[in-house]
């Protein structure tokens, strides 16, 4: 997918609908085509099932990121991270959201919604979304972390 193209996959479990809800609102509010695929009712479902769909979007190249809920955004993370090419971390502050771009080149976020106000929750995905990987001394570093899946 071109750099330029700004699709990004949103999904989560069913503990943080109206959060993910407010966040795809934001996204598209600054441009990018925001691909939700849910949930979209509060019966109870898997988190699992909802980090590797939202992966799976990012790692084939059809979302260039994407950003996941549950409770914690601990859950849904690990799941994420179990399919090959994801980096995704899990933040509470912007400074991490920025970092995890800058130097991980994270390519997708996790956010706990049981953990993050709303007002927080948008800072830490602006703070995502405006930052880019830096390369340079990282560069090996990501390749490190890339290796590890083969």
């Amino acid at each position: 997918m071109p750099a330029e193209i700004k699709r990004i996959v949103l999904s989560s479990d069913h503990t943080a609908i109206t959060l993910r809800q407010a966040i795809a609102g934001h996204v598209e509010g600054r441009g990018w085509d925001v691909v939700d695929i849910g949930p979209t009712t509060l019966e109870s479902t898997p988190y699992p099932r909802h980090g590797e769909a939202a992966a799976r979007r990012v790692a084939s190249g059809d979302c260039r990121l994407g950003i996941i809920l549950c409770g914690t955004g601990q859950g849904i993370m690990m799941a994420a991270n179990k399919v090959r090419g994801i980096r995704c971390g899990v933040c509470a502050d912007t400074f991490s959201a920025r970092m995890i771009r800058q130097h991980n080149d994270a390519n997708m976020l996790a956010l706990g919604a049981r953990v993050l106000g709303e007002g927080l929750a948008i800072d830490i995905v602006d703070a995502f979304l405006g930052a880019g990987f830096d390369g340079g001394r990282h560069a090996p570093r990501v390749e490190m972390i890339r290796a590890l899946e083969s």
